[in-house]
């Protein structure tokens, strides 16, 4: 999760408070029989052998799912899990405890330039789920693709799952702009979409 741009009403989440955060879970989790199978189409979309050692940063890392599907499916991986809420990366070490010893935790705010330097790198796969919108600004979002384009490494991806009520076009665009060779939506349902992004080595 990120920052909610100030006075934003219409979303007036409270990422510090501990409460709120845990009131916030238990409404998101009734959610999981929709999300699961989108976040695992999501992390299809990565191409490498399931027994892969991969560098993996989790953007907007929450309270963990993101992270929990993809260890399923990628189980050698190694996870940054980055997020702006300490209460959110709390919970994630919780629900991942059983996980901990692949798993890294980076307590940063996406709107701080120095955040790319705080989680490190470079990473063979960055990916993000229903995150990076809630920096409410395009030009702030495609900031942070830019970002996530200097920290994956040679041939590796970014796999996005959000909501582009704007559009997905312009966040294509801006991921070519970015340095990203192959960019392409492989699925949409608007205003959700799954952007798959890659650098392509010669």
């Amino acid at each position: 999760m990120v920052t909610e741009t100030k006075g934003f009403s219409l979303y007036p989440h409270d990422w510090h408070s501990p409460e709120y955060v845990a009131e916030w879970i238990s409404r998101d989790a009734a959610r999981d029989p929709e999300r699961r199978p989108l976040l695992r189409q999501m992390l299809s979309l990565a191409p490498y052998p399931r027994e892969s050692e991969l560098q993996v940063l989790d953007v907007g890392a929450g309270y963990g799912v993101v992270t929990e599907e993809l260890l399923t499916r990628f189980p050698a991986a190694r996870v940054t899990l980055q997020d702006y809420s300490r209460p959110m990366l709390e919970r994630s070490r919780q629900r991942l405890a059983g996980r901990s010893d692949r798993l890294r935790y980076v307590l940063c705010d996406l709107l701080d330039p120095s955040w790319p330097h705080q989680v490190g790198g470079p990473f063979d796969l960055v990916v993000s789920a229903i995150a990076l919108h809630n920096l409410r600004d395009e030009e702030k979002i495609f900031a942070c693709y830019r970002a996530i384009r200097n920290l994956v490494g040679p041939g590796g991806w970014f796999l996005n799952c959000d909501r582009f009520v704007e559009g997905v076009e312009p966040h294509l665009a801006a991921l070519r702009q970015a340095g990203f060779g192959h960019v392409e939506c492989p699925w949409r349902e608007e205003p959700r979409a799954i952007i798959l992004a890659g650098l392509i080595t010669v």
